[in-house]
């Protein structure tokens, strides 16, 4: 590790192999020497130091974050051993170092602590070391074993701190511990010390006995009268052992370890306890011959931990051997050899018992389960037995305390029967044989797993991943899997998982279906979410009659998990306690018992999922209201005591049937209780837990699960009041939940996959650990690292919903991120959630600070940054919030941090501040907006300054053993990698956060792109930070980065990775916002250029390119000012379609219907200026929406498929019901659409996926949009056609070979139909219609012989319940009523009973059909309506089975509050759980399905059969005619206006020209990228003169005549005959001899109309004089135009030397031709000539003349256009000099321009343009090179082609 003198490191650590590391003291400033071990548990601390085994060592610890907690009050006695510390092992803190990685200072946080950890250290005089990387230390004790180690002080003063420009001088390299300077010159020199070769018994042993007696109530008695005794041996006792025995009744005599208690101690006693210890145990010759007397005699039972263990086999004949690094954790697992259970053991000891040394008489008790070393003896035929682990443990779990009552009880029995003194000891828990005979395997041969169905709103993507672990379990098992999962767009409804999947309703009808024709032996309910637990409890009494076993947790478990009632008695009967609650059946008795529990209450519904129907009640009031929500959605209403404001924690149990029990992960949220664990944002492991806290609960955990009989995984949340020790119970979920999949991402554990296998009763320790592959499953794991989640809620894209966060769930997705420390991994989460957000910093938010931080809502992370940043402490948030003050004084470091980084600037900012800002997880960009600068220049200051991430692997275990794992995260936390970098592999970004829009359906298209690059031979590297997919599972990819996906992160990765290629397109849209910045980052994008991307993506360019290919689009505009947009709206007709760019009130799109609704919406968007355009398209109504998805190579289709939506153009397509094959379009269409997408592929050169939305109406069809990237609906069309259109793309993008339009074999009637799945109800207030805005949170698919049965069973499956007898309509335009008229028929026709609103029941009525007219809602008083009148009793009394309520197009916009009455029946619908419907189209396709009266039952359509896969397609390549490519680039040039002329000034430029020009521009470059070279103007010469000096325009024109196939001669005025005299006129005509153009540059204004004059080839200008520089002008243009879409309505900067600038006065002319603003900023002595300036002022272009480049005129500008002052045009030199540094643009310039605007400059450039902006996104200088190669090239070729 690198010593950097000036980075505060205070204190070295040096190992005796050389390695050093340096960090800051925070113990006792002095220096010591012993022996170097590390530690795994997570928790202990306090216990941990004090432990007399650890005497003379220096203690790592692995898990990073220590000090939490602080230390509880050193004086405060233990209760019952009376003059003995409470809280600690030991009077003293044994250790004799302490090396961590962060310590959290004083900031530490628990009601127990009365100092931080620093503080006791002092007090004891232990040094102790942070800043540490303590994984990379364990890697090397691990690798060379533990060995001698010091940590010494620093005895220099460093130096003043320098800054990085100079900071290189003092920071050496350490290669190997030896820099180039000696670091040890400036520390203490301290000799080293081996303690094992000292007594440190003696050191730590009691002086003299001591006794400790029981208490009274609990005393043992001896038949003669005296308390039962026992004597034990304190050869370095922890305290807690003391307790174990006191506590169960007995007299202890503790006595010294050289004491002779066989002579001494008399016959008085009646037990023999030998303690722990530290040090050899060969050193101990006394004790042992003690110990061998005291067997000899036979007189008592004797038991030994630890270094008492090893005593104990010592005395009885066995050797000690030292390990290699020892045992000193808290999770290792111990095999009872008995009973062979698994215990999770608590040790810490470096010797061990050899086992083979055993004599005879002897046998071994426990052995460990990981490396196979002894952990316990007993005599064979004496009472006699021993342990290697603490059963007292303090710190660690308490499963094996039980050993202390096995002692105990052989006491008493020997007491009463002295023949026991001649027997083994006994234990619990039966024999191995018997266990294995109670619970042997389960033998099925065919399983039925049961999915969740469409994702939702608490139910997401965690359960396609644990479902997929679970097939994949049972596939290793040789186990036949059928899944029934009507969700398509996930990974396990794919090829490769299941060998058959079904796609229908996850319900007991469809189930039990399935289960008559597939006939399974076994089910497993618990891997689908609420969903399938449902189905399992419903078909309970089914099961067995059925012949299917329910494998893992038993049904009736579940039932008692899931209702509270039968839960909190089943918790009661183990003395466990819930919160006080009780169920209700009616308002009534709900009213009744609160009086019982008293308020606050939390209400919730019975039987329902992420707390649905459930909330807080402080009254009676509020009571009653949430009483009526909930009864709507379950019979019974549960109410229970508030606990708000305590810790919410919650521990993942897994349980097998041999009653093996573990916790792998324990998780803490940061929110108190009161807020949904599902919205909360969760830490893990917990951060503010003792001990004694964490293993209070552990323990809990542990007999609350084994007491419900769970078998597998499930999850129990806890209340923790955080003032005490007291908890309650919340809940256990017995089936896998979204906590689950968050935990083994989390621990790298994969629960699902063991839990699998626990099912089909295979014992926890014959599992083996996938991960390590060397140790088993029954470990818990040790995390070296910090895992934070937070929610991501979607709120703003519902009209009217609540934001309010509460104990309903809301959010629609989750991240996760990774670090060393907490600020690390909570900034990296916070970025993860939403790419705009830059950390934890001060954000422009829309709420009051108060009134966010006491009522939550998705705002309130950036409130609490906003509250800290004002100055509020942590103190008074706390109080607003009850979150821990130990997670708000972190965060407030980080807004301190932020507050001290501002005050810096890439220049004066040191190294190490770099450092620390990377160490607490500040980004790139973040730093750029302290430091107003942009990203990459803080790239280039970090990466100078040699600061890059390390990466770092997840292996469960703390680096304790060699992990193979590919699970990795970077961190700044670190010093070194912990893998090679040689696989060069294909980076796969994932889709990042679930959320509205984007959804499982990308992490389907990454998986699949990353298993056919995997199946053809390429490594993989995964990138994605969501943890609930597939594509983040440990197995799917070579590599897996747990990493945001931004530049930053995505670079680094590339870079160290050294990666072949990246594909973005298979993540949806996160990928695609950074593929132009890495494309030009000089990242290799597979497929598609992002240069095309971007041509998509622009309105303007893709709208261009429309028109040039001849495809139509709907017409739009770009506009600037309300008039204007009426003035549009007016001449194409409304309605139009609105999105303004700048938005308060959250509705982005709106469909308006008249002037008024245009001006009432307008006026909410908060402005439309120039800053702020709106964008209105014709909204064409009635209109087909029809979805293409494609594959292209090189520009060529290689295979699509054409959907249909069911709904019209209007709803948002992923709302939208899609029919494949489509049943009803018209051939002509179909033709149209091909056509166009063809065109579309190769105008934009696309390879790989794409997806168009066509609207179609009267046979004309126009492009909506077109995503360069795979879409939501390529999981669906792929699987319905069996395609797999991802591995076709994937194969285009990697170039390998593939069949296009391979052959589809599809059956004849058979139709797939995916039906959005809506999460309305969770989302209270949210008004539940369709339009332009996405709102589904999911999607199912079905199949039928017709679309109507296909959709049905679709609807059916997101839960939709089919009409008995009550109908209800309201229907609102005459269109809809006249359209709907044969539909409300045909129900009248089958009986069903109709009910209306006054409108529609009048219309209904007049056609002479029988209807019930129901009045809406009454004005106020319920008693004026009569009940059987009223549409709000109808509704809540749940009397109407279905409703349909199409909704008029307002015609012009409501207020947000108003309420209408439509949208209260419609949120009373949602709320009372009644089917509702407000589409027309879906009304009647629903209505024609129910007139069918489909049976729905089974058929050859509903299941994709993966087993029987052959793999041999005929490769027969359809034959295409359309394939034959137009070639437009010659059509164009023919249309040359420019043939044979000479080109010497912008002013022959016309409009069309200038489009023409561009447009063959485009061509060329495409050309160029596909081909390299086109041979336009093969055998063609031009010849190149320039009388001045160029590179770029010289290089250009050579370049551009290359790659058009031409040749070209270069005259160097240098070595022409210009130098013998010989005029302009000569030297052109001459040339014009050999070539076919001239492209000239003279210093002279009038050279070029002398060369015009006499040549007889065309000229091309390349600069005359000051005068003109047309083809710099037109590439200008041409650049403006590519990189912001157009030049209309820019506002447009000139700045520096305007008057000598050739370039400008072209351009200027040149701008002639467009609508623009133009600025000109000029030094006094270089304005702008007044000749271009009056012509700018008559155009009405000239907006500001300004000596000074003010922050106004930076913040308006779109393009800031530099000049270079050209020192050339001066006739002396000083002026130059006066002038020339007139204007700088740098970064403190740009921060008050725009985000999208360009920075351009014709180049060379001087000083007018800081090197840091070329780092900008912005700066286009260099991009416009290019642009100007490829106008150039387009110019030759309109000159000179034939």
């Amino acid at each position: 590790m690198a010593y950097d003198r000036d980075a505060g490191q205070n204190m070295a650590l040096e190992l005796q192999d050389g390695y050093v590391c340096f960090g800051q003291s925070f113990g006792a400033d002095k220096s010591i020497a012993g022996e170097l071990v590390f530690q795994t548990g997570m928790v202990g601390y306090p216990e941990s130091i004090t432990d007399p085994s650890y005497r003379g060592q220096i203690l790592v610890v692995t898990f990073p974050l220590v000090g939490n907690y602080g230390v509880p009050a050193r004086d405060e006695m233990d209760a019952l051993l009376k003059d003995l510390p409470a809280y600690f092992e030991a009077r003293e803190i044994h250790i004799a170092g302490l090396v961590v990685a962060t310590y959290a200072g004083e900031e530490y946080s628990h009601h127990l602590a009365t100092s931080s950890l620093g503080t006791w250290l002092k007090e004891q005089g232990v040094p102790a070391i942070t800043g540490v990387d303590t994984r990379a230390l364990t890697k090397r004790i691990r690798e060379e074993g533990s060995m001698l180690g010091r940590l010494l002080q620093r005895t220099q003063s460093s130096p003043i701190s320098s800054t990085l420009t100079n900071g290189a001088v003092n920071t050496q390299v350490l290669s190997d511990g030896v820099g180039e300077l000696d670091w040890s010159a400036d520390f203490a020199k301290v000799e080293w010390l081996d303690p094992n070769k000292k007594n440190l018994v003696a050191e730590v042993s009691t002086s003299k006995p001591n006794i400790y007696s029981p208490d009274p109530s609990t005393a043992l008695k001896h038949p003669s009268g005296r308390a039962v005794r026992v004597v034990c041996v304190d050869v370095g006792l922890k305290y807690n052992q003391l307790r174990c025995l006191v506590r169960r009744g007995v007299e202890v005599e503790v006595v010294p370890w050289d004491y002779d208690f066989p002579t001494l101690a008399g016959k008085k006693y009646d037990g023999l306890f030998i303690s722990n210890g530290p040090g050899d145990p060969a050193m101990m010759k006394d004790t042992i011959e003690h110990i061998k007397s005291a067997m000899a005699e036979a007189k008592t039972p004797i038991f030994g931990i630890c270094l008492g263990h090893q005593l104990l086999a010592r005395a009885a004949g066995a050797e000690t051997v030292k390990m290699k690094f020892g045992n000193r954790g808290h999770n290792i697992p111990c095999t009872n050899m008995l009973s062979g259970r698994c215990h999770i053991t608590s040790q810490n000891h470096g010797y061990a018992v050899d086992s083979k040394t055993l004599p005879n008489g002897w046998e071994e008790l426990f052995i460990n389960a990981n490396d196979g070393s002894n952990e316990g003896i007993r005599h064979t035929s004496k009472p006699y037995f021993s342990v290697q682990f603490h059963p007292e443990h303090t710190p660690g779990p308490r499963d094996t305390e039980y050993l202390f009552d096995v002692f105990i009880s052989t006491i008493q029995k020997a007491i009463d029967n002295p023949e026991v003194l001649s027997r083994p000891v006994e234990f619990p828990g039966g024999t191995a044989e018997e266990n294995r005979r109670l619970s042997p395997r389960v033998d099925v041969k065919k399983v039925l797993v049961l999915g969740s169905g469409g994702l939702s709103i608490g139910q997401a993507g965690e359960f396609d991943y644990s479902g997929s672990q679970c097939i994949k379990a049972l596939k290793e098992e040789g186990i036949y899997t059928v899944l029934i999962n009507p969700n398509i767009a996930t990974i396990q409804t794919s090829k490769g998982l299941a060998d058959k999947v079904y796609f229908l309703p996850v319900n007991a009808d469809f189930v039990r279906k399935v289960i008559q024709k597939e006939q399974p032996d076994g089910i497993y309910v618990t891997f689908g979410g609420q969903t399938a637990l449902q189905v399992g409890i419903q078909l309970k009494d089914e099961f067995e009659g059925l012949g299917v076993k329910v494998l893992g947790t038993p049904i009736d478990t579940i039932i008692t998990t899931e209702d509270r009632e039968l839960f909190a008695r089943s918790m009661e009967s183990i003395g466990e306690k819930c919160a006080k609650s009780a169920s209700a059946s009616s308002i009534d008795e709900a009213m009744q018992v609160v009086k019982d529990i008293g308020f606050p209450v939390i209400v919730r519904a019975a039987y329902a999922l992420g707390g649905l129907g459930s909330g807080f009640a402080n009254n009676d009031q509020e009571l009653l209201e949430l009483c009526k929500v909930a009864f709507a959605a379950s019979p019974q209403v549960l109410i229970e005591r508030s606990m708000k404001g305590w810790k919410e924690v919650e521990y993942e149990v897994v349980r097998d049937t041999r009653d093996n029990c573990i916790t792998v992960c324990n998780m803490e949220n940061f929110d108190p209780l009161g807020i949904h664990t599902g919205d909360s944002i969760v830490v893990a492991p917990s951060q503010t837990l003792s001990d004694e806290d964490y293993n209070m609960l552990r323990t809990t955990a542990v007999n609350v699960i084994r007491h419900l009989g769970v078998v597998g995984e499930c999850n129990i949340q806890y209340a923790l009041n955080p003032f005490s020790r007291e908890y309650c119970i919340i809940e256990v979920n017995a089936r896998l939940s979204r906590s689950s999949a968050l935990a083994s991402k989390a621990t790298g554990y994969p629960l699902a996959f063991v839990a699998a296998k626990l099912g089909l009763n295979i014992p926890l320790n014959e599992v083996s650990n996938s991960v390590t592959k060397v140790t088993c499953a029954c470990f818990e794991p040790s995390l070296d690292y910090v895992v934070v989640k937070i929610p991501r809620w979607d709120l703003k894209k519902f009209t009217r919903v609540s934001t309010l966060l509460g104990s309903s769930m809301k959010s629609v997705g989750e991240v996760m991120s990774i670090g060393r420390t907490f600020e690390e991994a909570i900034q990296k989460a916070i970025r993860s959630i939403d790419p705009n957000n830059l950390g934890f910093n001060e954000t422009a938010a829309l709420m009051g600070i108060d009134q966010e931080l006491q009522t939550p809502s998705d705002q309130r992370l950036f409130a609490i940054a906003n509250a800290m940043k004002s100055g509020y402490s942590v103190d008074k948030i706390w109080e607003m919030t009850n979150i821990d003050k130990w997670f708000l004084s972190r965060l407030k470091g980080l807004s301190n941090f932020e507050k001290l980084m501002s005050g810096y600037n890439t220049a004066s900012i040191t190294k190490p501040l770099i450092r620390r800002a990377k160490e607490l997880g500040f980004s790139d960009r973040q730093l750029a907006k302290f430091w107003e600068t942009n990203e990459l220049a803080v790239r280039r200051t970090r990466v100078d300054a040699g600061i890059h991430p390390v990466v770092k692997q997840i292996d469960t275990v703390a680096a304790e053993f060699p992990a193979v794992t590919n699970y990795l995260y970077l961190t700044y936390n670190g010093t070194e990698h912990d893998i090679e970098f040689n696989d060069n592999g294909v980076m796969v970004l994932g889709s990042g956060v679930y959320r509205i829009g984007s959804s499982v359906e990308f992490d389907w298209c990454s998986v699949r792109a990353t298993r056919t690059l995997r199946e053809q031979g390429f490594k993989t590297v995964m990138v994605n930070y969501n943890p609930e997919t597939v594509s983040t599972d440990y197995d799917e990819a070579d590599r897996l980065y747990f990493e945001n996906i931004s530049l930053e992160t995505v670079l680094d990765i590339y870079t160290m990775e050294n990666s072949s290629g990246v594909v973005i397109s298979m993540g949806g849209q996160t990928p695609n916002n950074i593929a132009l910045p890495l494309h030009r980052m000089n990242v290799k994008i597979l497929g598609t250029s992002p240069e095309m991307i971007d041509n998509a993506e622009n309105r303007y360019k893709f709208s261009r390119m429309l028109d040039r290919i001849n495809v139509d689009q709907p017409a739009w505009k770009e506009l600037t000012s309300i008039e204007e947009a009426t003035e549009f709206c007016d001449k194409v007709s409304y309605p139009c379609l609105v999105r303004p760019s700048y938005v308060l009130s959250g509705a982005a799109m709106n469909t308006v219907y008249s002037r008024d609704g245009l001006a009432q919406f307008l006026q909410q968007a908060a402005e439309v200026s120039r800053e702020h355009p709106v964008v209105i398209t014709k909204y064409i109504e009635n209109a087909k929406e029809i979805e293409m998805d494609a594959v292209a190579r090189n520009g060529t289709m290689i295979g699509h498929f054409i959907s249909e939506h069911v709904e019209n153009a209007g709803v948002h397509s992923g709302d939208a019901t899609l029919i494949l094959p489509p049943q009803d379009l018209d051939p002509e269409t179909v033709k149209q659409i091909e056509e166009a997408t063809r065109k579309i592929g190769q105008a934009l050169n696309i390879t790989g996926p794409y997806n168009i939305q066509f609207i179609a109406k009267d046979n004309e069809i126009k492009v909506i949009e077109c995503n360069v990237r795979a879409s939501r609906s390529f999981p669906f069309v792929s699987k319905v056609m069996g395609v797999d259109l991802i591995e076709m793309a994937t194969k285009a993008m990697a170039g390998l070979p593939l069949t296009p339009y391979p052959p589809v074999n599809i059956p004849a009637e058979y139709v797939g139909v995916k039906v959005p799945q809506f999460s309305f109800s969770r989302l209270s207030g949210a008004d539940p219609v369709l339009g332009v805005e996405m709102a589904s949170t999911g999607e199912v698919a079905c199949f039928g012989r017709t679309k109507y049965e296909a959709y049905i069973k679709g609807l059916i499956a997101t839960g939709f319940r089919l009409p008995n007898k009550n109908i209800l309509l309201s229907i609102g335009s005459f269109k809809d009523k006249l359209e709907m008229l044969p539909s409300i028929e045909k129900l009248h026709k089958m009986g069903y009973n109709l009910f209306a609103t006054a409108g529609t029941a009048d219309y209904i009525q007049e056609h002479g059909i029988p209807v019930k007219f129901l009045e809406v809602l009454s004005s106020g008083n319920d008693d004026e309506q009569k009940p059987e009148y009223s549409l709000t009793r109808m509704l809540s009394n749940n009397l109407i089975d279905l409703y349909i309520n199409l909704p008029s197009n307002n015609r012009y916009r409501r207020p947000a509050n108003y309420m209408s009455r439509g949208y209260q029946t419609r949120r009373m619908a949602v709320d009372y759980q009644t089917p509702l419907v407000t589409n027309v189209k879906n009304a009647k396709i629903l209505i024609e399905a129910i007139a069918r009266h489909y049976d729905l039952e089974i058929s050859k359509v509903d299941f994709q059969d993966f087993a029987q896969m052959s793999e041999d397609h005929h490769d027969q390549s359809m034959q295409l005619s359309r394939m034959n490519q137009s070639l437009p680039l010659q059509q164009l040039l023919a249309r040359s206006p420019f043939k044979g002329k000479h080109i010497t000034s912008v002013k022959q430029l016309s409009r069309a020209d200038l489009h023409l020009l561009f447009t063959i521009a485009q061509e060329m470059r495409l050309g160029a990228q596909k081909h390299g070279c086109l041979e336009i103007l093969k055998g063609r010469v031009l010849c190149t003169m320039f009388f001045e000096p160029s590179t770029r325009t010289s290089a250009s024109f050579d370049a551009a005549m290359k790659r058009l196939g031409g040749e070209v001669v270069v005259i160097n005025e240098g070595v022409s005959s210009t130098q013998k005299g010989e005029s302009i006129a000569d030297s052109i005509r001459t040339l014009g001899c050999y070539s076919d153009a001239i492209v000239l540059r003279h210093p002279q204004d009038e050279a070029i109309d002398i060369a015009t004059k006499f040549s007889d080839v065309p000229i091309i200008n390349a600069g005359n004089g000051s005068r003109e520089h047309p083809t710099q002008a037109i590439l200008d243009i041409f650049t403006i135009r590519e990189e912001l879409g157009t030049v209309n309505g820019l506002n447009i900067t000139f700045v520096g030397d305007l008057k000598y600038g050739r370039t400008v006065h072209s351009l200027c002319e040149l701008l002639s031709h467009y609508d623009v603003t133009i600025n000109l900023v000029s030094p006094e002595s270089l304005s702008m000539p007044n000749s271009v300036r009056n012509a700018l002022q008559s155009r009405g272009q000239l907006s500001t003349v300004s000596n000074d480049l003010t922050p106004e005129i930076v913040a308006k500008s779109d393009v800031l256009y530099c000049t270079r002052v050209q020192k050339e045009r001066f006739a002396d030199l000083a002026s130059y000099e006066r002038t020339k540094d007139a204007f700088i643009i740098d970064n403190k310039v740009l921060k008050a321009a725009k985000e999208h605007m360009i920075v351009m400059h014709p180049l060379p450039r001087n000083n007018e343009i800081h090197e840091e902006v070329d780092f900008d996104p912005r700066a286009a200088y260099f991009r416009q090179m290019r642009y100007g190669l490829y106008t150039r090239m387009a110019l030759l070729a309109m000159v000179m082609a034939s």
